[in-house]
């Protein structure tokens, strides 16, 4: 498939779908903004992960982008942007260039609150990345991310993705085993509750134990599971998916006895779950992605509860599958027998509660 502006267009066009509720107010609590994104940079063959191919079809996704899909149907009210290595200076002190990435958030979030775009907030809310092996140290560079943020600033993402097979995450594979255990990262995370700073953790579906470890250990600190969890479909999981469900389902239950854990349902749409809507020609309608991921989706609101479960576009990563507008009628497929306090919650509350947004 190629992998030009025309072509991810014609292929989206495939599936065109009227907004369902399109009166439900919606915060989208996970997207990215980049230019020529280096995230990318790996010694493999070109499209050799379907993560590549997806961000080969998504070269630039700014302002416009961001707005073209917002204006798609749904009636999204903000969104907090989630890092993703954008725009990072390209001077001075390595632990302080991700303040970049907030540098530029920030004026995205000021053009937005300008009006000139519409009554959408777009970053209202702003997680940038620190390094928090750094320990103690760390808090330097979180003060320079609230003093960039302009009021926006509400935490900090650190992946810990990682799997002993590299293929797994591709061209996302750098980190080492065991992060959120490391005594150095854990010096750092201890710097964000004081500042009341949240956290949003990445990683996959078997490392859910270290997570549920870390929360235990910090039980002040506000920790954010992106995308349910990463479950693995994919690489050495392909075919394996349903039978690791029950681990995945122990583990967040486990996770959601915990009162400082909330959880964001989304992500699905992207290669790792290795669901037959990735890169599907023609590509899924909303009914097929809903039934793909309603058994995690339904989990989640069980363990959790509406209150600490939020609905995510994770766009333009989940471009992989469908279109903004189909994927926000997917959550609304799978929440149809939920109750308007509960949608409530599911599509908005929670987000503005947990990213403490004024919208």
């Amino acid at each position: 498939m190629a992998n030009t502006e025309k072509d991810r267009e014609a292929w989206l066009s495939q599936v065109t779908e009227e907004a369902l509720e399109p009166d439900l107010p919606i915060i989208d609590p996970h997207h990215h903004l980049w230019d020529r994104l280096s995230l990318l940079r790996a010694e493999r063959p070109p499209a050799s992960h379907g993560f590549e191919m997806v961000i080969e079809r998504v070269p630039r996704y700014l302002l416009d982008e961001l707005l073209a899909d917002i204006r798609s149907g749904h009636k999204i009210l903000a969104t907090v942007y989630m890092e993703c290595g954008a725009m990072y200076r390209q001077d001075g002190p390595i632990a302080l260039r991700p303040v970049g990435e907030t540098e530029f958030v920030n004026g995205v979030a000021a053009m937005s609150a300008s009006g000139l775009y519409g009554p959408v907030r777009v970053c209202a809310g702003i997680v940038g990345h620190a390094d928090l092996k750094l320990g103690a140290a760390v808090r330097e560079v979180l003060e320079a991310h609230i003093a960039a943020g302009g009021g926006r600033f509400r935490g900090v993402r650190q992946s810990a993705s990682w799997d002993a097979d590299s293929d797994v995450l591709g061209p996302l594979a750098r980190n080492q085993a065991g992060l959120y255990a490391r005594p150095d990262f854990r010096a750092g995370f201890a710097e964000l509750a004081p500042l009341d700073l949240s956290f949003d953790a990445w990683l996959l579906e078997p490392q859910l134990p270290d997570l549920i470890a870390l929360a235990k250990a910090f039980p002040k600190t506000s920790i954010i599971l992106d995308h349910v969890g990463t479950p693995l479909g994919l690489a050495s999981y392909s075919g394996r998916r349903e039978e690791r469900f029950s681990v995945w389902r122990d583990n967040i239950r486990a996770l959601a006895e915990l009162p400082n854990m909330s959880v964001k349902i989304g992500g699905l749409a992207m290669p790792f779950p290795g669901f037959a809507s990735f890169l599907s020609e023609p590509s899924a309608p909303a009914k097929a992605l809903a039934e793909e991921w309603r058994p995690y989706a339904e989990t989640c609101i069980e363990a959790f509860g509406v209150t600490r479960c939020m609905f995510e576009s994770n766009f333009p990563v989940d471009i992989g599958s469908c279109g903004y507008a189909t994927l926000w009628n997917a959550f609304k497929v799978i929440a149809q027998f939920y109750s308007p306090e509960e949608k409530t919650y599911l599509f908005s509350d929670t987000a503005r509660r947990i990213y403490r947004l004024d919208v």
